[in-house]
């Protein structure tokens, strides 16, 4: 990764863009990709795509989400405190305590999520956790008065955290869920374009995927592509604690995982093993059940069904401040993904064999 990707990475998990307020982060995606991409578009929604035109081959499209999880401000009360709800699977049992920032309309405000110090809790209350709904910000305003100048009911907000660089080549901070896929996609995008590939390659950023692969069902219905690579992140499990039942073998730095299961294509996944062997690209292959929770689930039924498969970047700490990622598994996925789109047209047609 060299440092003008290290440095639009950085940008793309600093901008928050919470789930249904994505603009911010997919002006700076747009602003990256306009260099090198022959077309870039948006749709209703701000779905953003950028276009690599080939040469008569197949049409690839290699998607990430821009949106990330947050709270949304429910209701201010009398003492100007800020009651919320979840956007996305917000985590309830490390939200408390935590810097947030609030975006409101005119400009962001900071606050914190409250939490009553320990020398007053009873001792019950340790082991129960307050659900989101339960959990308020407190931005410092005197009353309602006060704070309805400043937010407004409705307006979302997110942690307040910067990335910062752990041990070698691994990374920490909020929304590498998934920032990281729609950096992967612009690179890949940027890959596709150096290399004049034959194959047209859509980028695409999409919005909503934290509230049911939204924007997905948008793109795969508007560009109807041969084929979808879905690039998000996947659980690592490579810490202690985890349940045995949830245990998969998804190791940090092992390279991104390719996924067997509904809805990943056999031809797709097949074709990703031989792209991965072929250039010596270290992948990990993972086991799938009956869904994805990915944009994969809204691509592949879009117009008669859009063969489509999951590339995962393994992730600790999922949907908390402090997901960790290992920067050599996105360079690693966007020559897997690169690799693909460059010799697409060999694996065609990218149907089931009956």
């Amino acid at each position: 990764m060299d440092e003008r990707q290290r440095e639009f990475l950085f940008e793309l998990i600093e901008t928050p863009s919470p789930t249904g307020f994505e603009a911010a982060g997919q002006r700076v995606w747009i602003d990256y990709v306009e260099s090198f991409a022959d077309e870039v578009r948006t749709d209703a929604y701000g779905n953003a795509i950028a276009v690599h035109e080939g040469s008569g081959g197949p049409e690839i499209a290699v998607t990430g989400h821009a949106d990330e999880i947050g709270f949304v401000v429910r209701r201010i009360d009398d003492d100007g405190f800020l009651h919320l709800s979840r956007v996305g699977g917000t985590d309830k049992t490390v939200s408390r305590g935590q810097h947030v920032t609030v975006h409101a309309s005119d400009e962001s405000v900071d606050g914190v999520v409250g939490q009553t110090a320990i020398h007053l809790r009873d001792r019950d209350e340790d082991s129960e956790v307050a659900d989101i709904t339960e959990q308020y910000v407190d931005i410092g305003a005197a009353d309602r008065e006060e704070a309805t100048e400043l937010v407004d009911v409705g307006d979302p907000l997110t942690v307040s955290s910067t990335v910062e660089d752990l041990q070698g080549s691994r990374l920490t901070g909020r929304a590498m869920d998934n920032r990281v896929g729609v950096w992967a996609a612009a690179e890949t995008l940027r890959q596709a374009h150096e290399a004049d590939t034959e194959a047209t390659v859509y980028a695409v950023s999409t919005v909503q995927e934290e509230v049911g692969g939204n924007g997905a069902q948008m793109v795969g219905f508007d560009l109807e592509p041969d084929a979808a690579v879905v690039v998000d992140v996947t659980h690592a499990t490579d810490t202690p604690g985890l349940p045995g039942k949830k245990q998969i073998d998804v190791e940090l730095g092992g390279g991104p995982s390719v996924r067997r299961g509904q809805p990943d294509h056999p031809v797709l996944v097949d074709a990703l093993r031989t792209v991965a062997s072929d250039q010596e690209t270290e992948i990990q292959i993972e086991a799938g059940s009956n869904t994805t929770l990915t944009d994969a689930n809204s691509l592949f039924v879009q117009r008669g069904g859009i063969p489509s498969v999951n590339v995962g970047i393994p992730t600790r700490y999922m949907h908390t401040p402090v997901e960790v990622v290992d920067s050599e598994d996105l360079t690693a996925t966007v020559e897997l993904a690169g690799g693909f789109v460059e010799r697409a047209a060999d694996f065609t047609p990218y149907r089931t064999r009956i």
